[in-house]
């Protein structure tokens, strides 16, 4: 095939492509991260690392930076219209996995992508133009006009990938729209309970303020029939959209409308499932959200943590063979990413139910996991209770 894999290059330096080039090099590899963007991105919604993923971060020395830039939630709250509590649940008992933390994306991303700049080169500002590959490599030409070439090409570059449109075709091909929408707005100047996720539901739409690390994000998760064949993402169609769905509805959501219509800086997208019958073609392959995205539902960053590591593995035992290197990845992280994908649209109706009726069964089943939770750990109703009025009242007045 070539000879030995002795250079790579991955498109996007996220979670997925920090993790990966960290890896890469640890095998031995020259390893080059191209980002579109011009520096680390600095929002972006808390996720989870946990179980083996946050093991991944340990053998690569990095958990304890995640520990320390993790989130206090450790409560999820359902509220109505008026703001009046419908439910309070611990965080524990509806997030995925057992041994975890929560980080703001962005800081996950900026530890990984730190950790491998010790051992790869990483540049900003900068995207792949061109694919070209024969049976020796990959010429890459780059939008800067510069070019180059590679034993292996990965695109880590998300959901909207340049690597798969250039190596396996447009995003329509692969695209499963959810037909739901996800907006989100940071909001530096306001005071959240740093313990509480927050979220007002009606049919078909949810409103969810978390508290972040200090500066709170404010999010819009809604059904739309628009969703189905959107395709652009114009912050001014994104604004109208919004709120369209959401005028008129209660608790803090005038407020972080008004924000999100006047904020420079906001994030606007379907939720979209990619599915693809192969990852790799060639010599170049995919990773995270690029190769299985399921967006908002899909324990996506840990995926490309696990994904990342399983992907070295894989390099570092077919040396000189591309194909089976990246094959065996796939065998192996399928196993992982595709329950996930199954399950997209269950979770959907779950965070978002569509009708009342479902609205009321999901509650309930809050209420259920409350109630149990209250008989394990009696204190926690007279600590809520104690701290309700207090905590309305600071958000009333932020």
């Amino acid at each position: 095939m070539g000879g030995k894999i002795g250079t790579a290059l991955i498109s996007g330096a996220g979670i997925g492509g920090g993790a990966l080039a960290w890896h890469l090099a640890e095998c031995g590899i020259d390893v080059t991260v191209v980002e579109k963007a011009t520096g680390q991105r600095s929002s972006g919604n808390p996720v989870d690392v946990h179980d083996e993923a946050l093991r991944v971060t340990e053998r690569m020395g990095v958990a304890d930076e995640l520990r320390d830039g993790a989130t206090s939630v450790s409560r999820m709250v359902a509220v109505n219209r008026a703001g009046r509590r419908v439910a309070s649940v611990p965080a524990s008992a509806v997030v995925a996995g057992t041994d975890g933390v929560e980080v703001p994306r962005a800081v996950i991303a900026d530890i990984l992508v730190r950790a491998a700049k010790g051992r790869a080169q990483v540049v900003f500002d900068e995207a792949i133009a061109e694919l070209h590959e024969d049976a020796h490599g990959v010429e890459v030409a780059f939008e800067s006009g510069t070019s180059g070439r590679y034993d292996i090409v990965i695109g880590a570059d998300g959901q909207h990938s340049r690597v798969r449109s250039l190596a396996f075709g447009s995003e329509e091909r692969f695209a499963d729209r959810i037909g739901m929408f996800v907006a989100t707005v940071a909001a530096p100047d306001v005071q959240a309970d740093p313990a509480e996720l927050t979220m007002l539901n009606v049919p078909g739409l949810s409103f969810t303020l978390h508290p972040s690390t200090g500066v709170p994000i404010g999010a819009f998760i809604f059904h739309s029939p628009l969703a189905a064949a959107f395709d652009s993402r114009g912050a001014d169609t994104a604004r109208s959209i919004v709120t369209d769905a959401y005028t008129g509805l209660g608790w803090r959501v005038p407020e972080f409308l008004d924000r999100f219509v006047a904020a420079p800086d906001v994030y606007f997208d379907t939720v979209t499932r990619i599915r693809m019958d192969a990852w790799h073609t060639g010599r170049v392959a995919l990773l995270g959200d690029a190769a299985s995205s399921v967006s908002l539902f899909g324990d996506g960053s840990s995926s490309a943590i696990v994904g990342a590591s399983t992907l070295a593995d894989a390099v570092a035992s077919h040396p000189d063979d591309p194909a089976s290197a990246f094959t065996e990845y796939e065998r192996r992280h399928r196993l992982i990413v595709m329950p996930k994908q199954n399950l997209v649209r269950r979770s959907a109706s779950m965070l978002v139910p569509t009708t009342a009726p479902g609205l009321a069964a999901r509650n309930l089943a809050l209420r259920g996991i409350q109630a149990y939770a209250a008989l394990r750990h009696p204190s926690q109703k007279r600590r809520e209770s104690a701290d309700s009025s207090a905590r309305s009242a600071s958000w009333h007045r932020s």
